[in-house]
């Protein structure tokens, strides 16, 4: 059960305008926008999936109540309040939860960000496009390349894709302003002990 009381959270409503989803290709969130039309990113674990999408769809006017990472336009929910009165509460995943392992594919992108995309505690990992192609990013090499997961920045990127009922979620390998000149994302080195093996740990302790 998640530690927070969501009665205990201001409250936001607005309209329901897509779904978002991670790499495995699990709706972990969706778009919000208000009555000015500002679009807002509302992350939701993806253990909530089934419940959400059963409840919830496009154009539904939706509440909820969560929290805002500092530096982040994000709203990490706890509790969504669905137009037909169901109360989806994050109590937590099941112990035996697994993630799905879809068949992922060479995929480019390539377009305007619309909107950067957020873990739950505010880190950058990745972006929706304005076509609704979704980029995801590992948050330190995210960091690196943060000028080109902007609202209103121009970027391409290939990687292992999918494609969704919501939309094609790339993971991203390569990335860049244009097709022409993407640059490797490099995953982060290991620290300096867990690059030892292990006999010469032990040695140490």
């Amino acid at each position: 059960m998640h530690w927070i009381d969501p009665e205990s959270l201001p409250e936001v409503a607005g309209t329901l305008e897509r779904f978002v989803v991670n790499a495995h290709g699990e709706v972990d969130g969706f778009v919000m926008v208000d009555q000015a039309e500002v679009p807002m990113l509302i992350h939701t674990p993806p253990h909530l999936e089934h419940e959400l999408t059963h409840h919830v769809k496009a154009t539904d006017k939706v509440a909820v109540r969560g929290v805002r990472p500092r530096g982040a336009q994000l709203i990490a929910a706890v509790a969504v309040l669905a137009a037909n009165g169901r109360h989806i509460v994050d109590r937590g995943p099941e112990h035996d939860r697994k993630h799905p392992k879809p068949d992922h594919r060479k995929m480019d992108a390539g377009g305007t960000v619309r909107l950067s995309l957020f873990g739950p505690k505010g880190e950058l990992r990745g972006a929706l496009l304005a076509d609704g192609t979704i980029l995801r990013i590992g948050p330190k090499q995210a960091k690196e390349v943060a000028a080109l997961l902007a609202p209103g920045a121009k970027v391409a990127a290939s990687g292992d894709g999918i494609e969704t009922k919501h939309g094609p979620v790339v993971e991203v390998k390569a990335i860049g302003n244009e097709p022409g000149g993407l640059r490797p994302v490099h995953k982060p080195k290991p620290k300096h002990d867990q690059a030892k093996p292990k006999h010469q740990l032990e040695a140490r302790a």
